[in-house]
Order: C-alpha cells, then structure tokens, then sequence
C-alpha cells in the first residue's frame, strides 16, 4: 500500500493521493450502478471502502477510515439482500420507509453519532474533528442500511452525510475525495428521483414481500 499512499499529482496547490483517487472513482462507480439498482453496486462498494480506508488510516482520521470500515461490512451484508431479493423476484425492489423505520433509523443514529463523538473527545489521539468524524461515520452506516433495506430515504441520508464529508475532506488535505463527494451530490440527486418514481411504479398484486429489501 506504500505506492497507494503516495502522491498521483496536485492541483491547486492540494495533493492527490492515489489510495483518494482510485477509491473515490470506485465509489463513484458503485454510486451510479446503486442508481441503476444494480447488484454491482455492493463489491464496488467493498473494494472502494478497502482502498480508501488506506489513506484515511494514516492521515489520523478515524470518522473516514472508521466510515470505510463501516461500507466494507455492511457492502458484504447488502450484496446478500440484494442477491435474495433478485433471487425472489427478479429486480432489486425499492420503497419510502414507513414513519417507524425513518424514526427508529434517525433516533439511532443520532444517539450513536452522540455516543461517538463523546469517545473520540475523550480519547483525542482518535481524531482532530470528533464531531464531524462521528456524524460521517453514523450517518454512512444509516445511509447503508437503508440502501440495504431499498429504502428511498438512502439517498436523502447521503446527501446529509455529504454536507459536512466535503469541506472536511478538503480541510483535512484529501482534495480528490471533497471533489468527488461534490459530484455524489449531483449523482445522488438523479438516484433520489429515480428510486422515487420507481417505488411509485405500480407492482403486480403477486409479487412477494421481500426478506431484507421490502416490496
């Protein structure tokens, strides 16, 4: 990983390393195939988060690497759903949460975020933007769970996470990731329409309810 942490070039006086390079073009990639309801979607996902956790784990950034630890597991629990949903129907079926789900999502992550930051504060050597760190790391877990579970509201839950995930990323040196999370924006904006018309296509009274990714 040597060669992966160094640096590909720079640009406007920022350096672009090739672990926030090549992991933030597959995380791109995995992005747009999530749009297309692709299962692809979820090993991108995995080897993205692999790569990437290369160069957050040694720029003392533990909410991003901790984040890449968090899409790595839960891209390997999403690709089992999503291959038994297509499995049962025959395409990735996509909903709007209902009101306990989005609750019961939002109340936990909000704890956990709490929870964490608090940790990484107490233990200061864990990162230098505890708040911001704890708020990526909960905030993609519910993002991936949602997009797990083929709720529309994942879409929503990136966009949030993006918000602050961009100008940490360029503050904390990594300008290839603040780039490419600006351009998530504009992706995750066409998926949220997209899931959104799909889950107000009409399905046949037949088709089951899905096991982990709800008709």
């Amino acid at each position: 990983m040597n060669w992966l942490n160094s640096v590909a070039f720079s640009i406007f006086g920022q350096r672009v390393l090739w672990t926030d390079m090549i992991g933030n073009l597959l995380g791109l990639g995995a992005l747009a195939l999530g749009w297309r309801r692709s299962i692809w979607s979820w090993p991108v996902q995995l080897l993205s988060g692999a790569v990437l956790f290369g160069a957050f784990a040694t720029g003392h950034l533990s909410g991003l690497a901790g984040k890449q630890v968090i899409v790595i597991v839960t891209a390997f629990w999403g690709w089992l759903q999503w291959q038994r949903g297509k499995r049962d129907t025959g395409e990735i079926q996509v909903r709007f949460a209902s009101w306990t789900e989005r609750l019961l999502l939002v109340g936990a992550t909000a704890l956990a975020t709490v929870g964490l930051a608090l940790l990484f504060t107490h233990y200061s050597w864990m990162s230098w933007s505890p708040w911001s760190d704890a708020y990526i790391f909960t905030g993609t877990l519910a993002a991936m769970v949602a997009q797990a579970r083929g709720w529309v509201e994942f879409w929503i839950a990136w966009i949030a996470v993006d918000v602050v995930g961009v100008p940490l990323a360029f503050n904390s040196g990594y300008a290839f990731s603040g780039l490419t999370y600006s351009i998530y924006f504009v992706l995750v904006l066409a998926g949220l329409r997209a899931w959104w018309l799909r889950s107000r296509t009409p399905r046949t009274a037949s088709a089951p309810t899905l096991q982990g990714v709800p008709a």
